[in-house]
């Protein structure tokens, strides 16, 4: 027997669509989620806490995209069961997920200008103390190290952000083998600052970049699937609607 088609299964049809959207739209959340919590925790251990607002960021974005997945399959369950209760709690809970989403992602964009400047001499001060040398166990001088040999730069500043610090104290050198462009050969002795030995500019600007990018990333990704939302949860409250009136 053919199906036949009325306006009320239209409608549910349309609603079954729509939440799909907002699902994907906490995918899109939960990727970004990941993502932010992953290179936050990386930036965290260099720059340390005062650039850990992108980790919280990221395990917003995680929580309000698993939150989305759950209202939307909350929300196919109230269009195939026709529970009234279950379309306008999941009506309401998205209004509350939009508002965290935009509020969050303006937060993020004007905070980084504001935070800039309290990273650079939080991390300067920091590598001065903390840092020990090249084949030190610590978790800091590690990830600094990693930080110097991959962005190929020196310091927060420069090589001579070394120049008084715990390291030179200790080892006696103006700078870390890290700062090498070829590390192990004779010149990088940690008294050669040739420019053909070292990299001379600093690591906080490339870092910063880094930063700035992932939060970007991160705030531009949240509009995004807030905008997704935004329509989606339009249509969903006019289907919603006429579906709990008919």
């Amino acid at each position: 027997m053919a199906e036949i088609h009325t306006p009320y299964a239209s409608l549910k049809k349309l609603l079954s669509l729509l939440n799909g959207f907002v699902a994907m739209s906490g995918i899109l959340l939960v990727g970004l989620g990941i993502g932010g919590k992953c290179g936050g925790a990386s930036l965290t251990s260099v720059l340390g806490l005062s650039s850990a607002y992108l980790l919280h960021v990221g395990n917003l974005c995680l929580v309000m995209g698993c939150v989305t997945v759950l209202l939307s399959c909350a929300g196919w369950y109230g269009v195939a069961k026709e529970s009234r209760g279950m379309l306008l709690f999941c009506i309401l809970s998205m209004v509350i997920v939009l508002i965290v989403e935009v509020t969050a992602a303006t937060v993020v964009l004007l905070f980084f200008p504001i935070v800039r400047d309290v990273v650079l001499e939080h991390t300067f001060v920091t590598l001065r103390n903390n840092y020990r040398g090249y084949n030190e166990p610590d978790d800091y001088s590690t990830q600094w190290n990693l930080v110097m040999e991959k962005l190929k730069c020196c310091g927060v500043n420069n090589y001579t952000d070394f120049s008084g610090s715990s390291f030179e104290m200790t080892t006696g050198h103006t700078y870390p083998r890290g700062c090498c462009k070829s590390i192990g050969t004779v010149t990088c002795d940690g008294r050669n600052v040739s420019t053909n030995v070292i990299h001379q500019k600093g690591c906080f600007h490339k870092l910063l970049k880094i930063t700035k990018t992932q939060s970007f990333t991160l705030s531009g990704g949240s509009l995004g699937a807030a905008a997704i939302q935004r329509w989606g949860s339009h249509y969903v409250v006019q289907a919603g609607l006429e579906l709990l009136a008919w």
